[in-house]
């Protein structure tokens, strides 16, 4: 009972401030000129200070097995996904190549951030966790980028790569080069303060900036629900991939912190940012927004249950 409150408490947030971000695009309060801006802000300052804030001194990450193998993980369990899903479209009904394309990448790509980092910080102590995690995403970041835009768009990699070395990326590097060197420990405390403050708002302006896309194609979800795509969306995302990630948790001879990782992983809804994707590569944004808010409602149910499941079953 315990754990189901702790990842409620979790994503009920998340949710509500997707929810905060829809209202003020309804308002008008958010433009959609305003979009670009603000998400350059977060990709290229927010995060980039989360991850520094996360990451410098972290102790899990001088494991040489979490370098490498998080990554690895993140990359193969998105490209799995994205087969899996693409494959599993026809069952949803879907038979437009643009929508099949955006399910798969939707379905295939799991909540690696806005979910998994705060019910990291919350369940388990320390940020041993929560700096593998971003070590992993790492992996999840240049599926989506190659593999996923590829899916979308029929083109090869080399365009994609560009947005595959970003600020993020390049905080990840800085991060584990200043820990290499001792660096990190040494920084001034203020320096460190700013970065920390800065990095807090990232999440809540990713969601925020969510909700307004949300908003802008609700009208056309809402117009024909298509609960076929739903409900085969939860059922692979939800359901049938969760139980590859739990086998990998169990099995792989990985530290505990990315075990963890992957546990939660596991749990995870279809991740929101395909929504995005979808407008900017030509993919079909109802389709996105109908897996994201299907697998999101019913991962409130499903979502302990997997965490505290895969827990016990990976012998954490």
């Amino acid at each position: 009972m315990q754990e189901s409150l702790t990842v409620l408490s979790a994503v009920i947030p998340v949710l509500g401030i997707i929810v905060i971000g829809l209202i003020i695009r309804k308002l008008d309060w958010l433009s959609e000129e305003a979009d670009h801006s603000l998400l350059k802000v977060n990709i290229n300052l927010l995060f980039p200070c989360l991850i520094l804030d996360k990451a410098l001194g972290n102790a899990a990450l001088s494991n040489p097995g979490n370098l490498l193998l998080a990554p690895a993980v993140g990359f193969v369990t998105v490209a799995v996904g994205f087969a899996i899903a693409y494959f599993g479209a026809r069952f949803a009904g879907l038979t437009e190549p643009k929508a099949s394309r955006t399910f798969a990448v939707s379905v295939g790509l799991y909540n690696y951030g806005y979910v998994p980092l705060p019910l990291s910080l919350m369940l388990f102590t320390g940020t041993e966790t929560a700096g593998v995690l971003f070590v992993h995403n790492v992996g999840t970041e240049l599926a989506m980028w190659t593999l996923g835009v590829m899916i979308f768009t029929g083109a090869g990699v080399g365009r994609s790569w560009r947005k595959f070395i970003n600020a993020p990326l390049i905080a990840i590097v800085v991060s584990l080069l200043l820990n290499a060197l001792g660096a990190a420990d040494h920084l001034p405390r203020a320096l460190l303060h700013g970065v920390g403050w800065l990095g807090q708002c990232a999440i809540p302006m990713s969601l925020i900036l969510i909700g307004a896309v949300v908003a802008d194609h609700l009208k056309e979800a809402h117009a024909d629900w298509r609960w076929r795509v739903i409900a085969t969306a939860s059922v692979l995302r939800l359901g049938l991939l969760p139980i590859g990630f739990l086998l990998l948790a169990r099995y792989l001879p990985a530290s505990v912190e990315l075990k963890r990782v992957i546990v939660l992983e596991a749990a995870m809804p279809a991740a929101v940012f395909p929504i995005v994707m979808s407008r900017h590569y030509g993919g079909d944004p109802a389709t996105a927004l109908r897996v994201v808010l299907g697998t999101s409602v019913i991962g409130m149910v499903t979502i302990p249950f997997w965490i505290r499941f895969g827990m016990k079953f990976a012998g954490l």
